[in-house]
């Protein structure tokens, strides 16, 4: 097969075509017919003058004429022959193919390789954003699956009594369940265009404070204390269920690369000039190197071993909370910070509705 999978433009193999330097096929087709016309009667000439008799010259001008159609067809259709390689690999499921001849030129051939190759783009984007939606759903999924499996456990072998104290925790996950199957559907209809979110106003102080208490029964062991220090007077308008995704992942990725016995600290302060609220989540002590602090915001890039509770994971927590952030109209970076990984939160206290796509 001649098609070559996806490689980076140095490394490819930049093959010319004999003929594809006009505009349109049809222009180069009457080239062709009238190169190999003169070619003929300049060999017949040329054979009668040096005392070639017709039946001994028409079987050569013939030979010559069809080996130079052969050449320059051969040049046409060469990219076509790589377009049906690269369509059959495709029907197998390898998106990572492209047509690699005919892509300089200006013929309709041309136009059609380039456009075969960014139709391939899209659908292998589009194939990776399905395998990334089936890692997202997994790890979301997880925790709650988890919580429910050990706390069923535990009651079905008499370890843990089923109290209403212990079934209202079953209770919670499954609404935590709901909740995520609720956010998958409307995660698809992003994906699709259509997202749309459940604007409210709510006190900032009270959503950071139902946010961080799950997160300090579940890290219960490690023995870090979160921290925090909100103006009591903050209130915002957001979607609460994915503020709270994208607080989650945060906090909890300062958990996790935060040594056991230290402080993670959670402060936020209104800037009137922008009209946005500022969260800070700081794990002290340990540091970010600025070249990697735009890499661990995408997906699949896990963090190193550190001292912490655990490290590593998934490689999608920052990835989602930055998905959460910018629905908002707001943004999550690393910024330099004395104290340690400081990870600034900036979402705008009132939301503005974009105006629906034609």
């Amino acid at each position: 097969m001649t098609v070559k999978s996806n490689r980076p433009s140095g490394a490819r193999r930049r093959v010319v075509r004999p003929i594809g330097f006009f505009p349109s096929l049809k222009v180069e087709l009457s080239v062709l017919i009238v190169i190999a016309t003169l070619i003929v009667f300049v060999m017949a000439w040329i054979l009668q003058k040096i005392g070639w008799s017709g039946w001994m010259a028409m079987p050569l001008t013939l030979i010559v004429a069809l080996g130079i159609t052969y050449l320059f067809s051969h040049g046409l259709t060469a990219p076509l022959r790589q377009l049906r390689d690269a369509a059959n690999a495709m029907a197998d499921g390898d998106y990572t193919v492209r047509v690699q001849m005919g892509t300089d030129s200006n013929d309709e051939i041309g136009q059609l390789t380039r456009a075969f190759n960014d139709m391939a783009e899209e659908l292998q984007h589009a194939d990776q954003m399905r395998l990334d939606m089936i890692a997202n759903v997994s790890h979301e999924l997880r925790t709650p699956v988890s919580a429910l499996q050990a706390m069923v456990e535990n009651m079905a072998d008499g370890v843990v009594e089923p109290t209403p104290a212990n079934l209202e925790g079953l209770l919670n996950q499954t609404h935590r369940l709901s909740d995520l199957i609720a956010f998958l559907l409307d995660l698809s209809r992003m994906e699709a265009g259509a997202a749309s979110l459940n604007i409210e106003e709510f006190d900032f102080r009270d959503f950071l404070d139902e946010t961080i208490e799950p997160l300090e029964i579940a890290d219960a062991g490690h023995a870090h204390e979160i921290l925090l220090r909100v103006d009591d007077a903050i209130r915002m308008e957001g979607d609460q269920d994915r503020l709270r995704q994208l607080f989650t992942n945060i906090i909890a990725n300062a958990l996790k690369h935060s040594a056991d016995g230290t402080t993670v600290l959670v402060e936020a302060h209104e800037d009137d000039t922008d009209g946005m609220v500022v969260t800070n989540v700081v794990n002290f002590g340990s540091q970010i190197p600025e070249a990697e602090r735009a890499v661990i915001f995408r997906r699949f890039v896990k963090g190193k071993t550190g001292p912490g509770t655990e490290s590593g994971g998934t490689g999608l927590g920052l990835s989602i909370a930055r998905w959460a952030a910018q629905l908002h109209g707001g943004t999550v970076r690393v910024v330099d910070d004395k104290r340690g990984a400081d990870f600034e939160i900036r979402l705008p206290k009132r939301h503005e509705t974009k105006p629906a796509r034609s």
